[in-house]
């Protein structure tokens, strides 16, 4: 291949999205063009709320785009759902300026997916080297790429990037036939506890509906916008994403927006976003204007598990954190981000850092593993063959 270019572009709109899909590609929608023009056209992820684009791109001699490495020159570490504020902390206690610095992610959104946007594999080491040399020589303090898609990880690796392990709860469609069919692989006591939250949730004539493409209208997405401000403001204070974002996602995105929405007497008080990929579903926001016993459960996690087994996916990605998800059938699964630290001192403390995280990582994720509701044994879980309801 012939010798590449590398180019910073100052936002994701001024790369033509048929550039972009062909090397984003089309499994995962949190990587596509629309959901990053989305993002920064609303002005959810620009300058003035300290998300700089400055997306790397590699060319060939030609000008055709043979990799994007998506980038913001970060002034915060908010957003991100991979905690690095002690680093910050720790470099700026010892008289160095941690911001700003290189962040590669899908803003505000915790799904593992790919960093390096390949046409051309080999586009792929350039690229991180571009953004090695930025801290080396541009006065960043280190660059950072989160919730890397597990096939990527050694591309990092092998660049000299420091790699970080954390977790989430992800559920898998082990080729269940319904609802009813993965009820059947939990623990008895698990199987009942489900059905009791659900009949529950539902118990005060709440209408659960399930809305995609044509289905959505503009009132739902108004629904959503207030359910999302109203969780932001009473978990982190200022919501990340604009009004606009959620317009530009319901005029680009419908069909790959799934809305669960619990109506009371046609008026919508809950509901949950999620992105709808390939073979995954993405959970992403939830809120609700009126509290029910479980209403969170059945919007964000057992509606989405039907709804996966509805039609054909493999994986519900129900966003960052939680253990109460693993009741309800959600794995421990580890997830991945790479660091590239400028400052040799602070270096070799975050390696050091992470090289015992990792290990604490793998240790909790083995022992949450203990702790599924699904049957082990003869049946494949926890019961034996008297274990019934």
């Amino acid at each position: 291949m012939a010798a590449l270019s590398l180019e910073i572009v100052a936002k994701a709109a001024d790369i033509p999205e048929a550039d972009w899909q062909r090397c984003a590609g089309t499994a995962n929608p949190t990587v596509s063009h629309r959901f990053f023009a989305a993002m920064e056209e609303s002005g959810s992820a620009v300058a003035g709320t300290g998300w700089k684009p400055q997306h790397l791109v590699a060319r060939t001699a030609d000008g055709t785009i043979a990799g994007i490495l998506p980038a913001y020159l970060k002034s915060h570490s908010n957003g991100e759902y991979v905690f690095d504020y002690s680093w910050a902390d720790a470099f700026e206690r010892a008289g160095g300026d941690y911001y700003p610095k290189l962040q590669t992610c899908v803003p505000f959104t915790p799904v593992p997916g790919p960093r390096l946007l390949l046409a051309e594999p080999k586009a792929g080491p350039l690229l991180l080297a571009a953004a090695a040399s930025a801290v080396e020589n541009s006065g960043i303090s280190s660059a950072h790429a989160t919730f890397i898609a597990p096939e990527q990880v050694t591309l990092f690796e092998d660049a000299g990037w420091l790699i970080r392990t954390d977790q989430q709860f992800h559920w898998q469609n082990r080729g269940y036939a319904g609802f009813q069919d993965f009820l059947d692989t939990l623990a008895s006591r698990k199987r009942k506890a489900i059905r009791k939250e659900r009949a529950e949730a539902l118990a005060s004539g709440l209408d659960i509906r399930c809305l995609s493409g044509d289905d959505l209208r503009p009132e739902h997405w108004d629904a959503m916008w207030r359910f999302y401000q109203h969780t932001g403001a009473r978990k982190w204070g200022s919501p990340y994403l604009t009004r606009d974002a959620f317009t530009r996602l319901a005029e680009t995105m419908a069909d790959q927006t799934l809305l669960v929405l619990a109506f009371r007497d046609e008026e919508p008080i809950a509901g949950a976003l999620n992105l709808i990929g390939e073979d995954t579903l993405y959970g992403r926001y939830w809120g609700s204007t009126e509290h029910y016993p479980f209403l969170h459960f059945e919007v964000c996690y057992y509606q989405a598990i039907e709804w996966a087994i509805r039609h054909g996916l493999s994986r519900v990605e129900a966003g960052a954190q939680g253990e109460h998800k693993l009741a309800r059938g959600y794995e421990p699964t580890p997830t991945y981000s790479a660091h590239w630290i400028g400052h040799p001192a602070l270096r070799r403390a975050v390696a050091d850092f992470l090289d015992r995280e990792r290990r604490a990582v793998a240790a909790g994720i083995e022992y949450l593993g203990q702790f599924t509701p699904f049957r082990r044994g003869p049946l494949g879980g926890g019961e034996t063959e008297g274990d019934h309801d």
